[in-house]
């Protein structure tokens, strides 16, 4: 029944996404008071708030989330540019635009604030100007959005002379043509202009892929040099140090539109899973994000369980100094959610380091498993009665070989069921990570649904693959569980070391 039922949402999940009936709206103040999705930070919804003041804006982090969400009724219209539209109209044939568009926008690149500043805005404010007056921008426009071919692209991220050193260039890496995963290697619109840039002025490019709504905050924090593909606004300009324009475009207003695809459904279903996986080798990408998610997980689990080992045993004999620190520590991780620690940690108490997401993601959650460690000890232990300890010690055990032998065995007996929980949700966190450009699971199949603008491969299957990577983890702690039970245990072991009372 439970796999009737499974299989029953995959199914709709998937109809979803291919079938659609067409759109009754023709104008923008037909959608007054209807849903419309904008992507986060991009501030597209200024340009109609005024033509549909009862509108609800609802805010996603990917373009390609907005597709689903229309297909799906969540949203009645969403908000674009048209050159990325005509990208997914490709993919989505179903797709339909307004007549008249919602507006237009000027892009930019947000400079780092750094001590590079001045200077990289001086130099890229002038690469802009002479692209305009050569017509590298047109060439890059025609290439990358007028003719845009997303099986055959090219973009030459190499033949840097670096004597200017690296710059750090923030882009989001799932919006094509602007940026994406293109054959394992970065790619687009955005890319190609900035290792024009580099070579031209002699720096060798680092790009992270990493959320719209968090390129400014990184840029403005110092983390990032180059901020790509900023929206021209008036707040914008007094917060931030921005660039001249790169390039203009509109801004569309996407409906459902007819559904013009001649494939069957079963035909677009072998499509789905073709460009999912098998075209440009994608599957590797995923098998490359897992063992980033395992990487972060298994680290921070045993990093995290040897620190709050250590703490509680500085704590446990009453420790005044170490106790209020300790409980101030864990005051400050339990009460601060995931996604804030961590940007804390990359942008601000990383931020002049050049220690990456990843290792900057062990740290976060190493943090945040010892303060679940300290927790579960002191819980375990304090079950145990005081008495055993007495009677350990009159036994002649020493108070080390008391604790180790005697209250941690069965304290353990308390908190491993808790253990094993706070790994599963361990592994669950970590699908934030891609908010400090780290390429685990979650992001990557993110940054797969935003080149093939298909959902239900790459979402099932990464959380297929979660479900195996906790069901590892958690056969392993309940093997230790199973190993530390003091009912195991043989008499000889529990009374090794000990000496006898005469």
């Amino acid at each position: 029944m439970k796999k009737t039922c499974l299989f029953s949402a995959a199914f709709l999940l998937l109809s979803s996404c291919i079938f659609a009936s067409a759109s009754e709206y023709t104008t923008i103040e037909e959608l007054n008071g209807k849903n419309i999705g904008v992507q986060t930070a991009v501030l597209y919804e200024e340009l109609i708030q005024d033509r549909v003041p009862d509108a609800v804006f609802q805010y996603y982090t990917m373009p390609n989330d907005m597709i689903l969400a229309l297909q799906s009724g969540k949203v009645d219209a969403y908000l674009i540019e048209e050159v990325s539209y005509g990208v997914q109209k490709k993919n989505h044939p179903d797709l339909a635009v307004l007549d008249e568009p919602a507006g237009y926008i000027n892009a930019t690149c947000i400079i780092g604030n750094n001590e590079r500043q001045d200077r990289l805005l001086s130099e890229l404010n002038q690469f802009i100007a002479d692209s305009w007056d050569n017509g590298l921008l047109d060439e890059l426009y025609d290439y990358w959005i007028a003719d845009f071919d997303p099986v055959n692209d090219k973009c030459d991220i190499t033949g840097f002379s670096g004597e200017n050193g690296v710059i750090s260039v923030a882009v989001e890496g799932g919006y094509e043509p602007f940026s994406f995963i293109s054959n394992g290697n970065i790619s687009g619109f955005d890319v190609d202009f900035i290792c024009r840039f580099a070579r031209a002025y002699g720096y060798t490019p680092e790009f992270y892929e990493v959320p719209f709504e968090a390129i400014a905050p990184g840029v403005e924090s110092g983390k990032y040099d180059i901020g790509m593909n900023i929206v021209v606004s008036a707040e914008r300009n007094e917060t931030g140090t921005l660039s001249d324009v790169y390039y203009t475009t509109p801004i569309r207003l996407v409906i459902m539109g007819e559904d013009e695809s001649e494939l069957t459904f079963f035909q677009q279903l072998a499509e789905s899973f073709n460009k999912t996986f098998m075209r440009e080798g994608r599957w590797k990408l995923f098998v490359e994000g897992a063992g980033i998610t395992i990487l972060i997980t298994v680290t921070s689990i045993i990093a995290g369980t040897v620190l709050g080992f250590i703490i509680y045993m500085l704590c446990r004999k009453g420790n005044v100094i170490m106790n209020k620190g300790t409980n101030v520590f864990l005051w400050l991780i339990h009460g601060m959610p995931t996604v804030l620690l961590l940007m804390i940690l990359y942008y601000i108490v990383f931020g002049s380091s050049s220690l990456s997401g990843t290792w900057v993601s062990v740290v976060g959650f190493s943090l945040m498993f010892a303060c679940s460690m300290i927790d579960m000890l002191r819980v375990g232990c304090n079950a145990i009665g005081k008495g055993q300890f007495e009677a350990s010690t009159a036994l002649g055990y020493s108070e080390r070989q008391s604790f180790f032998k005697i209250i941690l065995p069965q304290a353990a007996q308390h908190f491993l069921p808790i253990y094993r929980n706070d790994v599963v949700t361990l592994i669950k966190e970590t699908s934030v990570v891609g908010y400090i450009a780290v390429l685990d699971l979650t992001k990557i199949s993110d940054l797969v649904r935003s080149r093939t603008y298909e959902a239900f491969f790459p979402l099932i299957v990464t959380a297929i693959m979660y479900f195996i990577i906790s069901a590892v983890l958690t056969k392993l702690v309940t093997i230790v569980e199973h190993s530390i039970d003091p009912k195991r245990r043989k008499k000889d072991k529990i009374l090794k070391g000990i000496k006898e009372k005469d």
